[in-house]
């Protein structure tokens, strides 16, 4: 790794575990105020279906999930329901989920390996290039310009080792430009293009998105929502945080690194003795923990205000890299993961839940973003600065 980027990291760990000492975080310049109504109102989650995923990148999975060609998965995106696959020149594309003749659902499995996407209804199919292969019939249907009746392509690049899909078929897609300088450099410093992604699952919550994106931003909660999990490993409110403008991280002190607040670490790493949080806009949470990823995601309903889907999953080196057997190998992040689990179902979820009940209030009265809640606010102004663009 770069040495700059390993001087840097450690520079700011040392920022934090100053705060820790002076029970003090990095801070914004104010308080931000915010309404009830910007959760639960349909035009608004319209305009952030269009102006937000309509118009710039968005992580939809990792690449090692369709690691060979003609393997494939489908997402429900806020505005198109979408098949990715992987090609024979070994690039992705991604197509709107839709039979160009009469409608219908054209793959319905959530994942798979197939050399033709064919339709159940009539069983036209398309090439995995999204090209109309198969008319059945064709002798009876009539004149079709099968070059004009291909699947419709979606905007998609691969990156970093995630693909990165834009919700709309006229627009365009350079994750390079949308990240910025120093955050693609930043995901460029990681290996994460040469992990697994050994555990995915989505939940569908009836809660809207910027919600569920918030609570995973916010150093905040910790110890009062988790007492009993993070709390005991994590510290609360103590972040030293870095602006990028659509994006952000910051690093926060595990409690392991509590023998330092004492002692001198030297020129010590403490890499080890942190989470490393990054906001990647719109919607994406990557925490880099000393030894693996984690990758959070949240996408808006397609019609509803008031739900989402949170996508959650786990990259982590190979066996042979790690110098396990399967079976322990097996058994380590299977136990990673339903922990992971039981934090959101069983703390998580239920506060959030609550939270979109509380919003309907028609008299909720103004709310706030306090200076210490850093990215929540890098957040909200990214959203703010999308959707005026977008209205110009």
């Amino acid at each position: 790794m770069d040495a700059e980027v390993v001087a840097d990291r450690e520079a700011r760990i040392r920022r934090a575990l100053e705060h820790l000492r002076n029970d003090t975080t990095d801070q914004m310049e104010k308080v931000s105020p915010f309404e009830a109504v910007d959760y639960t109102d349909p035009d608004l989650a319209r305009r952030e279906r269009d102006l937000v995923f309509g118009r710039v990148p968005s992580i939809v999975l990792h690449g090692s999930e369709i690691p060979s060609t003609y393997d494939f998965k489908t997402v429900e995106l806020p505005r198109n329901n979408a098949i990715v696959v992987r090609q024979r020149d070994g690039g992705v594309k991604a197509f709107v989920n839709l039979c160009r003749h009469r409608g219908a659902l054209l793959e319905e499995e959530a994942s798979g390996r197939c050399r033709l996407f064919s339709c159940r209804y009539h069983r036209w199919s398309y090439d995995i290039d999204g090209s109309l292969r198969t008319i059945t019939r064709d002798n009876t249907v009539g004149d079709v310009d099968r070059a004009q009746h291909g699947l419709v392509e979606l905007p998609c690049e691969e990156r970093h080792g995630f693909v990165w899909v834009v919700d709309n078929a006229e627009g365009e897609i350079d994750v390079k430009a949308w990240l910025g300088e120093e955050m693609d450099a930043i995901l460029a410093t990681y290996p994460i293009a040469d992990l697994h992604c050994i555990r995915s699952e989505g939940f569908a919550e009836p809660v809207n998105w910027k919600i569920m994106q918030d609570a995973f931003l916010d150093g905040y909660h910790i110890q009062y929502a988790h007492p009993n999990t993070a709390a005991k490993h994590i510290h609360t409110n103590v972040l030293a945080f870095e602006d990028f403008g659509n994006h952000c991280r910051f690093v926060a002190p595990r409690k392991t690194i509590d023998r330092f607040l004492e002692e001198d670490p030297g020129d010590r790493s403490l890499v080890d003795f942190v989470t490393e949080t990054h906001f990647l806009g719109p919607n994406t949470t990557l925490l880099k923990q000393p030894d693996h990823f984690q990758l959070l995601t949240f996408r808006p309903h397609p019609t509803s205000a008031e739900h989402c889907v949170m996508e959650m999953r786990l990259m982590v080196p190979s066996a042979e890299q790690m110098g396990l057997d399967e079976e322990r190998y097996e058994r380590l992040w299977e136990k990673n993961w339903q922990i992971l689990i039981a934090v959101l179902h069983e703390e998580d979820f239920p506060v959030l839940r609550a939270s979109q009940r509380g919003m309907r209030s028609r008299n909720a009265g103004s709310m706030l973003l306090g200076r210490n809640e850093v990215a929540n606010q890098v957040f909200q102004r990214m959203l703010r600065r999308l959707l005026d663009a977008g209205e110009e």
